[in-house]
């Protein structure tokens, strides 16, 4: 089992990295050029700018029983194809219940903002969201760790 961070405004990666240290598990930070990590913990792979680039880099690293932190719900829904844990920055737990109801208000919100609408952004974070992560993130490993 590893942790493999999709790093592109990714607001736990330290966090991350340290439960990672925390059960001994390998730690890769993936993000583009447009980001600068440097990890004492994780390994870092750097990849070119460009339409989903880190997220393409990501799923091809990630193998069966590895977890994936993201928000982003396509990359979520291509890791739950190839059997890999994902977790998204406030805990939210990727599965297949889930993920085509996150998708579909995905592409409404898209439709909405191609047509000239706004949406609210996200508020400020909260170290409830926090938590949420640290608690969802220790339960995944917790729960597989044992099935590497």
């Amino acid at each position: 089992m590893r942790i493999l961070i999709d790093a592109d405004g990714c607001p736990v990666v330290k966090i991350a990295e340290n439960i990672a240290a925390e059960y001994k598990l390998e730690c890769i930070i993936v993000c583009d050029s447009s980001h600068i990590f440097h990890s004492d913990h994780a390994k870092v792979v750097t990849v070119d700018k460009g339409a989903d680039s880190t997220d393409f880099k990501l799923v091809n690293l990630a193998g069966k029983g590895d977890i994936a932190i993201t928000q982003d719900y396509g990359l979520a829904a291509m890791c739950l194809s190839r059997n890999v844990f994902a977790v998204n920055q406030n805990g939210l737990i990727y599965d297949n219940n889930n993920i085509d109801s996150l998708l579909l208000s995905r592409h409404t919100a898209k439709k909405i903002r191609r047509s000239g609408g706004r949406l609210k952004g996200p508020p400020k974070r909260t170290k409830q969201q926090d938590d949420d992560f640290i608690n969802a993130l220790t339960a995944l490993i917790r729960n597989n760790i044992n099935n590497m």
